[in-house]
């Protein structure tokens, strides 16, 4: 009994079945969200706003539905607990000598009968025959207890006669429940018939994008190697140009370091060369004769000769004819025809006005050294 009171609280009073995937309103009712949802279509299809089933209150907009999950997991452990048939199907209620299945279900004995047992049922019209099932309570209405016979388009929910008459039906849109079923399958076909199409141009939209993203992945991968592979070469050259250049390096310095050696041993030699020519200059400007003069001269142009040499591999001496830039001349300056040669000028030469022109007595190479060290050959025709 009080399973058969926990059930009875378990039901959806749209259904009339244990609730499945319950919601809850903002008024505190629950229902199937299924059961619900079917029933703010059918007020929506004649211009109603929804509305509870049970309490009748009324929204503006459609309230958020809020899944109950205590009262989902109550019922699955109720389903669960619920006795089962011993067969694999439902068996006639009649046949107690044998499980013999069931071929309908009669709603106003709310028994099961098998091919032999439903005759007398098939020639009565008081006895409405549905397909085998053990579920009786939400085929009939819970409050009068009668066949669920017409269906309430306002508030979407299968009621009997007497709600029709005396309910809270009255004045509503009703129909035949077969009429409304009918209705509905036929819409629900509608609905098959258009998602049909869809769904074979979904799968082939599916199929397409899984071979895109398999010829992606298949690019992606040759793309993965192909890059592999170049950096892997670009490591290889990087190490051989390193190698190459470090080798290079090593060899001008070792060949840089012979000539310093050699360098250095020539001028050790020269060193002493002097020395001993410096020693001679010396004994012989002890005692000099007008006879020795001639030899003193040729020993300090010899002298003067070996520095100049020396001097000159120290530095790595190289003379360099310059090509001066008329553009940076001051007006003062004068320059050459072969602009090899600069002359200060008291007559305003008129250069053209540009950027890097001087206004002292200047003027620019069209050349430049970067490196080394430099000095200037230069003829004085004043004498100082």
């Amino acid at each position: 009994m009080a399973a058969a009171d926990l059930r009875e609280e378990l039901n959806c009073s749209i259904c009339w079945d244990i609730y499945t995937d319950p919601v809850t309103l903002p008024c505190g009712h629950s229902f199937c969200q299924g059961c619900i949802g079917r029933t703010w279509d059918g007020q929506k299809e004649i211009g109603e706003t929804p509305s509870c089933p049970e309490c009748r209150q009324r929204y503006r907009r459609q309230p958020e539905l809020k899944r109950n999950l205590r009262l989902r997991n109550i019922a699955e452990r109720l389903l669960s607990a619920l006795p089962k048939s011993n067969g694999t199907g439902v068996l006639c209620t009649y046949c107690v000598h044998a499980p013999v299945p069931a071929a309908k279900s009669c709603l106003l004995c709310e028994t099961s009968l098998c091919g032999a047992h439903i005759t007398a049922h098939i020639k009565s019209l008081e006895h409405v025959l549905i397909k085998p099932t053990t579920s009786f309570s939400n085929r009939k209405c819970s409050r009068h207890k009668k066949l669920l016979e017409y269906y309430c388009c306002y508030d979407g929910a299968c009621i009997c006669a007497s709600c029709c008459l005396a309910g809270g039906h009255w004045g509503h849109c009703l129909r035949a429940l077969k009429e409304a079923s009918e209705k509905k399958k036929k819409k629900l076909r509608k609905v098959l018939e258009k998602l049909s199409p869809k769904i074979k141009e979904t799968e082939r939209e599916v199929q397409r994008l899984q071979e895109r993203s398999r010829d992606m992945e298949e690019r992606a991968a040759g793309e993965t190697e192909r890059v592999t592979d170049l950096f892997k070469n670009i490591r290889y050259r990087l190490e051989a140009l390193e190698k190459r250049v470090l080798s290079e390096v090593s060899r001008q310095k070792e060949e840089l370091s012979l000539t310093f050696t050699s360098l250095i041993r020539e001028l050790e030699i020269k060193k002493d060369e002097m020395s001993r020519m410096i020693r001679h200059i010396e004994e012989l400007s002890l005692d000099m004769h007008l006879v020795d003069l001639d030899i003193s001269e040729t020993l300090v142009t010899g002298l003067a000769g070996i520095v100049t040499r020396i001097k000159g591999r120290i530095w790595g001496q190289k003379t360099m004819d310059l090509v001066l830039d008329t553009n940076s001349a001051a007006n003062n300056v004068s320059v050459s025809g072969d602009r090899k040669c600069a002359s200060f000028s008291r007559t305003d030469q008129r250069h053209p006005l540009t950027p890097d022109r001087f206004e002292s007595s200047q003027v620019l190479s069209t050349k430049s050294f970067p490196s080394g060290r430099c000095y200037w050959e230069m003829e004085d025709l004043i004498g100082l």
